[in-house]
């Protein structure tokens, strides 16, 4: 019973999620390209398999087609995006995720890269390196509204944390967790209301084919605001974001997620961002901790 580990990185903070395999009697083929894996790549690893522990390679109809012993893809991570979920229900292809596990991570990073981006910590950095001793004056997080888009797991950790610090926080969410906001003292809100208010915008939405966040939106946002991205990739518009950021429509932005990645783009020459490769749940605890579920649940779907 063979069995493919994809994602790039998997197993490296532990061996345990190995282990919990060849106890479990699979014979483990992990992905030996440290990169994501393109479909021919997966079809030649996979090619005997019986599951995949998935990162985000395109596990695409052909992809399927091509694997006829396919029992089950079980995601390290929350989105599914990158796998024809349809495709695999029609071909009875088991598809689950670890939605609990990057929850803290990716909270967590949502607040360190705001106060990162508010008091301009990696230009002060940068500076320093190269030996330039040049104080960057920044703002305070004490008193600014702090808009969460998606109030999912991570939305509601997101916004427990900025309270946490004494900001007031305001919500918008596709099908609102009403009973929820109240108890915590959240006022939701529609979209454009909540950009209007926030002075800072933090966004937590699933992948979707349409845009989010455009030139519309990011001017309907307080003039000198900041807007935060730890969601997906081409949630906000990066070319309207660009301008904005340029224009001084937005005082800064923290992106950790791009529409292509890797990112290469032109936000990396401006001065009032924050970018980082996608390391929403590159926390070790978390990281080990969806590792390990995905395994389980994957176990668990081939057992059925």
């Amino acid at each position: 019973m063979k069995v493919l580990t994809s994602p790039s990185s998997f197993g490296q903070i532990s061996s345990k999620p190995f282990d919990i395999l060849k106890k479990n009697g699979y014979r483990v083929i992990n992905n030996p390209y440290g990169r994501k894996l393109t479909e021919d790549e997966v079809i030649e690893l996979a090619k005997e398999c019986i599951g995949i522990v998935a990162g985000v390679e395109p596990l695409t109809a052909r992809v399927m087609d091509a694997l006829p012993n396919l029992k089950c893809i079980s995601r390290v991570g929350v989105g599914i995006d990158s796998v024809d979920v349809d495709y695999a229900n029609k071909k009875g292809i088991v598809v689950v995720n670890t939605p609990d596990g990057p929850t803290r991570s990716v909270a967590e990073l949502t607040i360190g890269m705001t106060m990162a981006l508010l008091r301009k910590i990696p230009q002060a950095h940068c500076a320093l390196s190269n030996r330039q001793w040049e104080k960057q004056i920044g703002n305070l997080l004490l008193g600014k509204k702090v808009g969460v888009i998606g109030m999912g797991r991570i939305g509601k950790l997101v916004t427990k944390l900025f309270q946490g610090v004494g900001n007031e926080v305001i919500g918008y969410d596709l099908y609102p967790d009403n009973k929820w906001a109240a108890e915590n003292s959240i006022k939701m809100m529609d979209l454009e209301k909540l950009l209007a208010e926030a002075d800072i915008v933090t966004l937590h939405v699933p992948s979707s084919k349409t845009t989010l966040i455009s030139k519309k939106e990011l001017n309907t946002m307080k003039k000198g605001a900041f807007l935060v991205n730890i969601s997906r990739g081409g949630v906000v518009d990066e070319t309207d974001l660009y301008d904005a950021l340029q224009n001084g429509q937005l005082s800064g932005a923290a992106i950790d997620v791009f529409s292509a990645e890797p990112y290469d783009g032109p936000l990396c020459d401006l001065k009032n961002v924050v970018l980082t490769p996608h390391l929403g749940s590159y926390a070790k605890e978390g990281k080990l901790k969806m590792e390990i579920d995905a395994v389980m649940n994957l176990i668990k779907a081939l057992k059925k």
